[in-house]
């Protein structure tokens, strides 16, 4: 059966079927950019380190900040003590866009990940160019042959690549690959709802060098803190903090515990 994930990938493969554009140009354009933010250093302090999401809309919630500011999502996240942004890119299912990233870049001194679906090496370059501290890697969306290749060619540019899975299968395939930041999607593909505990096991599954990132239903202290015993060294949230009437005092109280 179908996913939504599966839906958006094709709509970004067929995009990146389309794209004429010289993939040497492009490495060359993206080689001769400012030097990224350390995003992988920035996750490695004290506690659990919070990536905070600057997230317009979802497939499966529809709007949740559509008339956003990036910019002033961005000042309250880092005031409220984020160690990173995530900010989505993607305009035909998410309402992002490059000017989002850029304007949320801008305004603070946070590396930023670019959240997006990459599926060519043309994304990758694009990530760097538009100013990017990290690309995000869906192993659910790739092959082993561009796996490998988009972290290599993330590395060249450095780029920090953030490698998400979804289960133990996909774990193995990051791990082949030698990802160095791992993301579990705590969130099940195909019924959408949170396996927390499928989170812990693939945490005592990561060996002690790669740094570890929980992603989705993220809501509380106690949230934050029970992955923190599992061994997370971040966490990247999104809805629950773009929706707050206080954004700053949102990503505060993750932090409580930590």
């Amino acid at each position: 059966m179908s996913t939504v994930l599966d839906r958006i990938v094709a709509a970004h493969r067929r995009d990146a079927a389309a794209d004429a554009r010289d993939l040497d140009t492009l490495l060359s354009e993206a080689a001769g950019c400012p030097s990224p933010r350390p995003f992988a250093e920035a996750l490695r302090g004290g506690g659990v380190s919070v990536i905070a999401e600057i997230k317009r809309r979802s497939p499966s919630k529809g709007d949740l900040a559509a008339d956003l500011d990036p910019a002033t999502v961005a000042e309250a996240y880092e005031a409220g003590g984020a160690a990173c942004l995530s900010v989505l890119t993607d305009v035909e299912f998410f309402g992002g866009s490059t000017p989002d990233l850029q304007a949320a870049r801008a305004a603070c001194g946070l590396p930023v990940l670019r959240k997006d679906f990459t599926v060519d090496r043309r994304d990758v370059a694009d990530a760097r160019i538009m100013g990017a501290d990290a690309v995000l890697l869906i192993v659910a969306a790739l092959d082993d042959v561009e796996l490998a290749g988009f972290l290599d060619l993330a590395r060249s540019l450095d780029l920090t690549a953030l490698v998400e899975v979804h289960d133990a299968r996909e774990l193995a395939r990051a791990l082949a690959a030698d990802a160095g930041v791992v993301g579990v999607n705590q969130r099940d593909l195909h019924t959408f709802e949170v396996d927390r505990q499928r989170a812990a096991e693939l945490a005592a599954a990561m060996p002690a060098d790669v740094i570890r990132v929980a992603e989705s239903g993220i809501a509380d202290a106690a949230d934050v803190a029970r992955l923190a015993d599992a061994g997370y060294d971040a966490i990247l949230v999104g809805e629950s903090i773009v929706t707050a009437p206080d954004q700053a005092g949102a990503v505060r109280s993750l932090l409580a515990t930590t």
